[in-house]
């Protein structure tokens, strides 16, 4: 486990709310953390938008699991927080979910945001935190989940795929659909050409989820969302 601007105890895995502490910053701050795995596009993305203004969030930390992931770059050029771990040198899942909640608790996190973690999580991590962590898949839920949704789309001979947005759940890529948008397949799509499309939805639609849940637009019912319109 490394941390990286970051001090992150991982003593005391028993009691994890003895010891949590949140900064000092404006209680309207709202905060998000960003998990990822791999470049973090959708990363690069919600980090432009703030900066421009058009996203009032504070991204207050980046979580990943591949100490060489480019992600860690992009955090660290744009001055967010890494809280960056190797999963081999844990027991369980479990273990190092207890301090990663433990970490997110400290910060006072109010937004989880999932974009390329490719890791199952366990109920250390969703239950005190569900309703507020959220995935972008590159497929139309519930068709084509799991790691690999673009090929497997692609493979069967669907015509029109997508991106969602849903809340996270234990069930992988089951949680409740908050937003969708489609994107046609061509005839002579290959996985790269269809993966750039896909990926340009992405980069518009997660920001803009982003802001309804910042604004308080997005409630959950059983296993739908319900958006409100702004008053």
């Amino acid at each position: 486990m490394e941390g990286t601007g970051s001090t992150v105890n991982s003593g005391n895995l028993g009691d994890i709310s003895e010891s949590l502490q949140s900064p000092n910053l404006p209680k309207s701050t709202f905060r998000v953390a960003v998990f990822a795995s791999g470049g973090g596009s959708n990363l690069q993305v919600l980090i432009d938008r703030v900066a421009a203004g058009d996203l009032d969030v504070k991204l207050e930390l980046l979580v990943c699991d591949r100490p060489q992931a480019k992600a860690i770059e992009r955090a660290e050029l744009a001055g967010i927080d890494t809280w960056v771990f190797r999963p081999k040198e844990y027991a369980s899942r479990e273990e190092y979910e207890l301090e990663i909640v433990a970490e997110l608790q400290r910060r006072d996190i109010d937004l989880i945001v999932m974009a390329g973690y490719m890791r199952l999580v366990t109920n250390v991590l969703v239950k005190p935190f569900y309703g507020c962590m959220i995935n972008i898949h590159p497929a139309l839920l519930p068709s084509f989940k799991g790691a690999h949704g673009i090929a497997d789309a692609l493979a069967y001979g669907a015509k029109v795929t997508g991106v969602t947005v849903h809340y996270v759940s234990l069930e992988m890529d089951a949680g409740p659909i908050i937003a969708q948008q489609a994107v046609v397949i061509e005839d002579d799509d290959t996985e790269d050409s269809l993966a750039a499309r896909i990926h340009a939805v992405e980069h518009t639609l997660l920001p803009e989820v982003i802001r309804w849940i910042r604004d308080g637009r997005v409630r959950i019912d059983g296993n739908r969302t319900i958006c409100t319109e702004l008053a």
